[in-house]
């Protein structure tokens, strides 16, 4: 297992450093316009806004974890298909199913990493300046976005270990109607009663990757 993880992190530190400080530095950034509100109006003014015009302030992080998953997907899994290494892991002596599922899981860790990071910045400012009510408003209107990360990272994976190009198209295609659920409706809080469903949703989403696997064990190619 420790050399699973350390042939992805040899493959993939670049992107992760790169991603860890994008995704923080669009959650510090809507930070600062929420501190620039506060210092110009106050945060009564914060607050009156919040609860009379439906917003949360950070819609602009609203896609930015879901790229960060599809980067990840293809930096770590498209050298795999390309050179042809994917081939030579499954075939090293240890469970192939266990092979994938530990890949997975390296890259789930890292965004797990990524976005606890950014809730940690948001949650140290936000419950700063607003009742406990409204920044948890915040926190939770987001929360379908990051599990969008996941999820993207897990059908993106699903789409790159594909053996042949007339199912990956059909997966992409899949995977574009699967990710459209964690946006369906833009207001704040919307999937509060959804949330433990959506993340079981997203959890199994990795079983997907199985049927690739098992057809490129098949022999299935272009």
């Amino acid at each position: 297992m420790n050399a699973i993880f350390y042939k992805e992190w040899i493959k993939t530190r670049g992107y992760l450093l790169l991603a860890f400080v994008t995704t923080l530095g669009f959650a510090g950034y809507a930070m600062l316009r929420l501190n620039r509100v506060v210092g110009l109006k106050g945060a009564e003014h914060l607050w009156e806004v919040m609860l009379a015009r439906d917003t949360v302030f950070v819609e602009m992080l609203e896609y930015i974890p879901l790229l960060a998953g599809v980067l990840l997907a293809l930096v770590q899994f498209v050298p795999e298909m390309h050179r042809k290494c994917l081939k030579l892991t499954l075939h090293l002596p240890y469970p192939q199913l266990r092979m994938v599922n530990l890949m997975l899981c390296f890259g789930l860790l890292s965004l797990l990493l990524c976005f606890v990071a950014n809730y940690i910045l948001m949650f140290s400012y936000l419950q700063a300046v607003l009742a406990t009510e409204l920044y948890a408003r915040v926190l939770l209107t987001a929360l379908p976005w990051y599990l969008a990360g996941f999820a993207a990272y897990l059908l993106i994976s699903w789409v790159c270990i594909e053996p042949t190009w007339k199912w990956r198209v059909l997966n992409l295609l899949i995977s574009v109607l699967l990710l459209r659920i964690f946006f369906l409706s833009p207001a704040p809080e919307a999937y509060n009663a959804f949330l433990p469903w959506l993340a079981l949703y997203t959890l199994l989403t990795a079983s997907l990757s199985w049927l690739s696997i098992a057809r490129f064990k098949a022999g299935i190619q272009d």
